[in-house]
């Protein structure tokens, strides 16, 4: 049996390289993406469906909390429970205290929602993940999510799905290359076995990797993979979109003013979401005390915010218990905003109450998301948006007067313009949406707005980690601009350094709190640079646990290469292009006063010239 394992893992990992490119194709990177499909798929579908026990076990039968649900999720609660708001104070606290408690000790990576650690392991760290970030994720995720935790699923999936292919094209023996289209395909099978979206997910995966490119290299192997995720996930979960909608939405070129109106409206709403993480991760990384208990006081925050207001709205509108899409993802809150509910007032008492619950949603999110904890905020996104968008819909309904005016296509597109537009992915955004609803009536607003959403959050992301654009080393010539290193490089505020004698997970630990250093300079007791750690070095690290304790920085740290700030720009790049680190510290006076990153350093050169990165094959 172990020979023919070995055999087998020979055969798909040593196909003959002097085969046709089409054959190549075919028989290795395909087949490949594949079982990375299999494999992912069925990791998410098991993360979902546990995910899914916990919550009907700790918050509808022990707290009486009655979740929100959109017309195509799984796990409609039946019943009524007492609703114990203690429970619904205390249970996002606790779950995500332990959530932090086992990131921090056998995985810091895992700290987070996910997305961003999946695109950063892609840029940075040559898409290599450890061996236990699946199955940590998945555990972390479901003590975050199961008890209350005001985020989605997709963030963690993304991370769970690309370690999958991670470790499968570790498995295969797959090259460099390769081990990077398998990584994207991992995002791809995951998102869709979870969000249903086959279509949308792949593009999603080769799309968020950059603030404006593509992966295309891993478009055709991340399609594949979607498919054959999404198909194995079927048995289970349910098979029909996640939302439900009207019959068609008629296309009326009157209305396009209106959803130009809402992309702007919807663009605040964004940089409100982004500028409410930013705070929350701010103030509870001053707080004293260890890193892992940040994401308990975000769920305690979380907690305290709504156990009281749960049982204010359920007694002013009836329904004592009922989530109203505030905890977890929130699709029902969604759902409501595009086809209403028998409990939302008409009128401009309907767009009181979806305002409040966009209000809501937001300061929940930031709680969970912006304090580390283990749930993603691509759900949060698309229920910002499509909440607002509702809104917005019934106002102009209610102000215009035009009966052709329906709320639930402002929600939708709301939904799509938000997300695409604060995490730049336009395209596969408007996909998502169209696949989420099971119809493109909506393509033409779609596009709009999404192109104006584009356009206003140039500079604001959820994915910090996302690069500017995928280039190949950069080629230096005349045109490149005059301009020294200390232009060009970011400064020290917020580095992280170690000493010679630090340990490996304190290494560990303090790296997965940065999302753009990838080169850790060792500095001696009077501040001098003896050494640099690479991030790679603490990701080959971290596949070796039985070794961590007893491994030091100065183990792993390399001869330091410099630059100085008066150097020429093109000489510094040009040097971090053969140091083939893609980041080095910048020197003065024998004391580092910045860095100097590839990524970086190429945007600039491309802002201020008219310079283009060569394209593929050239």
């Amino acid at each position: 049996m172990r020979l023919s394992i070995e055999r087998l893992r020979q055969r798909l990992g040593t196909l003959t390289p002097s085969a046709d490119l089409d054959l190549r194709i075919l028989g290795r990177v395909l087949l490949q993406a594949t079982l990375v499909g299999v494999a992912a798929g069925l990791m998410s579908a098991l993360f979902s469906w546990v995910v899914e026990r916990i919550q009907h076990l700790l918050l509808f039968e022990l707290a009486g909390y009655l979740p929100l649900r959109a017309a195509g999720e799984g796990g409609h609660a039946s019943g009524e429970r007492p609703f114990r708001p203690l429970w619904i104070l205390l249970l996002p606290a606790l779950g995500a205290t332990a959530a932090g408690w086992l990131a921090h000790r056998f995985g810091p990576e895992t700290l987070g929602g996910g997305g961003n650690a999946a695109i950063r392991a892609f840029h940075r760290s040559e898409a290599l993940t450890r061996k236990r970030v699946p199955l940590l994720k998945m555990v972390v995720s479901w003590l975050t999510l199961g008890t209350g935790g005001a985020g989605g699923r997709e963030g963690p999936t993304m991370q769970i799905g690309s370690a999958t292919g991670s470790l499968v094209a570790r498995w295969l023996r797959a090259t460099q290359r390769e081990r990077r289209i398998l990584y994207v395909a991992g995002i791809a099978a995951g998102v869709a076995a979870v969000f249903r979206t086959p279509l949308g997910a792949a593009l999603f995966a080769t799309e968020v990797l950059y603030r404006d490119d593509f992966e295309s290299d891993a478009l055709v192997p991340a399609i594949l993979a979607s498919v054959v995720g999404y198909s194995v996930a079927m048995p289970f979960g349910e098979s029909v979109q996640l939302f439900a909608h009207a019959p068609s939405y008629p296309f009326h070129p009157a209305h396009l003013p209106y959803y130009l109106l809402l992309a702007l409206c919807e663009a605040g709403l964004a940089v409100l979401f982004v500028r409410g993480l930013g705070v929350v991760r701010s103030q509870t990384g001053r707080l004293p005390g260890p890193v892992w208990l940040r994401p308990g006081v975000g769920g305690l925050g979380l907690g305290l915010l709504c156990a009281p207001l749960l049982w204010w709205l359920g007694t002013r509108l009836g329904r004592p218990g009922m989530g109203f899409g505030i905890l977890g993802g929130g699709y029902g809150a969604a759902q409501v905003a595009i086809t209403g509910a028998g409990w939302l007032p008409a009128g401009w008492g309907g767009v009181e109450v979806l305002l409040i619950l966009c209000g809501l949603k937001l300061v929940a999110s930031c709680f969970t998301v912006g304090s580390g904890g283990s749930a993603g905020d691509f759900a949060p996104s698309l229920v910002l948006g499509g909440l607002l968008g509702g809104a917005f819909g019934r106002a102009v309904a209610l102000l215009s007067g035009d009966p052709r005016v329906d709320p639930g296509a402002f929600a939708l597109v709301g939904m799509g313009t938000l997300f695409g537009g604060i995490a730049h992915v336009p395209l596969s955004s408007m996909v998502l949406v169209c696949e989420l609803a099971g119809s493109y009536d909506l393509i033409v607003p779609l596009m709009l707005a999404e192109g104006v959403a584009f356009v206003a959050l140039r500079k604001h992301s959820i994915y910090e980690a996302q690069a500017a654009r995928r280039t190949r080393p950069l080629a230096l010539s005349d045109s490149t601009p005059l301009a020294l290193v200390r232009t060009v490089m970011r400064g020290t505020e917020g580095a992280i350094t170690f000493r010679p004698t630090t340990a490996a997970r304190e290494m560990l630990s303090l790296a997965s709190s940065t999302s753009w250093q990838i080169l850790f300079p060792v500095l001696a007791a009077d501040g001098a640079l003896v050494g640099v750690v690479p991030a790679q070095a603490l990701q080959v690290l971290g596949s070796e646990m039985d070794v961590v304790d007893w491994v030091v920085a100065s183990d792993l740290m390399q001869v330091p290469a410099v630059l100085p700030a008066e150097a020429p720009l093109t000489e510094g790049l040009a040097r971090v292009l053969r140091s083939g680190l893609r980041q080095l510290p910048v020197v003065e006076d024998g004391r580092i006063v910045g860095y100097l990153d590839e990524l970086q350093a190429g945007e600039w050169i491309l802002e201020k010239t008219a310079f283009r990165p060569e394209p593929e094959g050239g």
